[in-house]
């Protein structure tokens, strides 16, 4: 329920605060008077968008506040998923600062106008004359359906199913485009991996053959030089070896004479035994060195090989060469596995296809139920409100896809004559009928849910007399349950209102003013005799005035 509405320099409007009754409140005042800028002040805190040309005086912000009793609303769950106090009397507030800076505020937690918005939602639902065009919209009547026949409950279950088809159609797509574009490069990656699997790479092959390769392309230096090496150090002529052990024998024929000499001897017997080591080791490294033609060009080859490789890859060593024929090999595996990737997925979405189809069927089912109720009510409230001969048919479609409201269409035909075959709403229903059939769909709507605050903007436009009457009495029976702000320009519609509020026009210091004021009993009485008989009122509209308030 919104319990007070207050705005602060919004268009025509200075300062205005409004408290309203929790039933029905009457709003008149004349054309042009301001009911439509209060109007738009209040959809601020629905989250509606503004700009700098609402600010009446540009040198100070716009500040509009809605007060709402919010305790039979069952709404926790959104103040607990937008992570926002929960308080029985909230408060929503919207700032447009002189910069056109918009601030919005629940119980003065900063929120986005997306937030405030779908609370907004749940707590006005304002009724103006362009929403009559609602009624022709095919997505209007469906939502209109599923409300009376309660299969919202179902339609979130299908939702549920419809975007996990949804997800698995767009990721099958996927991986048959991708598939379909790999399957193409097939050929190459295989030629690819086949010519470095082919060539048998050894991680460090490419470094040992090169030492190789030194040591075969100078054999016969190598080898020469390491017997001249040899008879450096073990010749007939001169002997390194010899001439060691002929030291030693020396030193040892005075060792009886001199301390120092056994420790040396000791040092030449070592440096001895090392140098007969070493030419050990240059013998057998001239035996494993052989000038081997075949080898050479086989290992030449291998080098060729390589280097090829690498040089039309554009890699520098034979571990990226294997990198790269592992990768080729994943790429190859990798095709060869989305055939079975897309075999899983259509079975998969074959089975959601399956569950979507009876989901689909339950809220058919649901849906034609209510069928029969939507036609009588609404045909019933039509008949009191002075269209007995109309007739409403809602008529069923089934749609050949899914989509996220099932495979069924809807579309409700209409005709206010006998003697007429229902037809489209917007073809055939003139204003008035149009304002009294949604009156008679909104009273529906009442009846299978609970409403938020519910705001007519003249949605008895097009009627009057009798029929005017029976349409006050209908939303008067709204108010019982929801709380209602009709704005009207019919004294018989707004004698009905549990409270009156006239929105007038004035004058101050050269400035024209928007304002609101809660009409006590005699100030009504005058007004409402002025609606009936304008502003000349007499005695006899003041009767007619008092008359419609007793009802």
């Amino acid at each position: 329920m919104l319990a007070k509405l207050t705005i602060s320099n919004y268009a025509l409007i200075d300062n205005l605060a409004i408290d309203f009754h929790p039933k029905l409140n009457s709003v008149t005042g004349e054309t042009g008077a301001g009911k439509s800028i209060i109007l738009g002040a209040l959809g601020l805190i629905l989250g509606n968008r503004a700009d700098l040309s609402i600010l009446k005086d540009k040198s100070k912000k716009c500040i509009v506040e809605g007060v709402f009793e919010i305790k039979n609303y069952r709404i926790q769950l959104f103040f607990e998923e937008n992570d926002l106090d929960y308080e029985h009397t909230t408060f929503l507030r919207r700032e447009i600062t002189v910069s056109g800076k918009s601030r919005a505020f629940v119980n003065d937690t900063p929120v986005n106008l997306k937030t405030l918005r779908e609370l907004g939602l749940k707590l006005i639902d304002i009724h103006s004359q362009h929403q009559n065009l609602n009624l022709s919209s095919r997505r209007f009547q469906l939502d209109l359906v599923d409300t009376v026949s309660n299969a919202f409950k179902i339609l979130v279950q299908y939702r549920k199913l419809y975007n996990q088809y949804i997800d698995l159609q767009k990721e099958l797509k996927n991986i048959k485009a991708k598939s379909e574009k790999e399957q193409s490069d097939l050929d190459y990656w295989q030629f690819q991996f086949n010519q470095l699997y082919e060539a048998k790479l050894q991680e460090n092959e490419q470094e040992e053959l090169e030492s190789q390769l030194e040591k075969l392309s100078h054999a016969e230096e190598i080898k020469s030089t390491i017997s001249e090496f040899q008879h450096l150090l073990d010749d007939e002529q001169f002997s390194v070896i010899q001439n060691l052990r002929e030291a030693y024998k020396r030193l040892d024929n005075i060792r009886d004479y001199v301390a120092e000499i056994p420790e040396l001897n000791e040092r030449l017997q070592s440096s001895l035994l090392e140098i007969k080591d070493i030419l050990e080791e240059s013998e057998k490294l001239s035996d494993e060195i052989e000038h081997d033609p075949e080898k050479l060009d086989f290992i030449n080859d291998r080098l060729n090989l390589i280097y090829s490789l690498q040089q039309k890859h554009h890699l520098g060593s034979v571990k990226e060469l294997l990198d790269l024929q592992y990768s080729f090999d994943e790429k190859i595996n990798q095709v060869a596995g989305y055939e079975d990737q897309i075999q899983l997925l259509e079975k998969e979405l074959n089975n959601i296809i399956s569950q979507l189809e009876n989901k689909a069927g339950e809220l058919r089912k649901i849906r034609k139920k209510s069928f029969a109720r939507i036609e009588s009510v609404v045909i019933s409230d039509l008949k009191s409100l002075g269209m007995g001969k109309s007739k409403l048919k809602v008529v069923h479609e089934e749609i050949s896809d899914f989509n996220e409201n099932g495979k069924d269409a809807v579309s409700f035909l209409f005709t206010a004559n006998s003697d007429s075959e229902p037809s489209e709403i917007s073809k055939v229903a003139s204003g008035g009928e149009m304002s009294r059939l949604m009156l008679a769909i909104k009273n529906l709507l009442r009846q299978s849910k609970a409403l938020p605050t519910v705001i007519f903007d003249e949605i008895d436009s097009g009627v009057s007399g009798e029929i005017a009457l029976k349409m006050g009495n209908i939303i008067k029976s709204f108010s019982d349950s929801t709380q209602i702000v009709n704005i009207t320009h019919l004294p018989q519609i707004a004698a009905k209102g549990d409270a009156h509020f006239m929105v007038y026009k004035y004058e101050e210091k050269g400035k024209t003013f928007t304002s609101i004021k809660h009409l006590n009993a005699d100030e009504r009485i005058v007004e409402l005799a002025k609606m009936v008989g304008g502003d000349n009122y007499s005695e006899s509209t003041l009767k007619t005035a008092q008359e419609l308030l007793k009802g």
